[in-house]
């Protein structure tokens, strides 16, 4: 028979542990401005592990998601960044 369990030991765990936001940068550039030599802004939108961001940390526009992942993929294949 399984263990009867307190609905309110259950609440604890769950906002125990939420996690913090990721902060999101600001989108104040043209999508020109997007472009694989640039890499002090796209730095901005790569982890420290190399990952790119996804939209929905970035806040992106679709256009501007697709502009920047190419950006990053040509900065690393010049050896622009890692």
């Amino acid at each position: 028979m399984p263990r009867k369990t307190k609905l309110e030991d259950k609440k604890k765990r769950r906002n125990s542990s939420s996690r913090t936001p990721r902060p999101r940068p600001k989108v104040d550039f043209t999508i020109d401005a997007i472009d694989y030599k640039n890499v002090t802004m796209l730095k901005q939108y790569v982890t420290e592990n190399g990952r790119m961001l996804p939209r929905k940390y970035t806040g992106l526009p679709a256009h501007y998601q697709r502009r920047l992942s190419v950006a990053i993929k040509r900065a690393r294949q010049m050896l622009l960044m890692k």
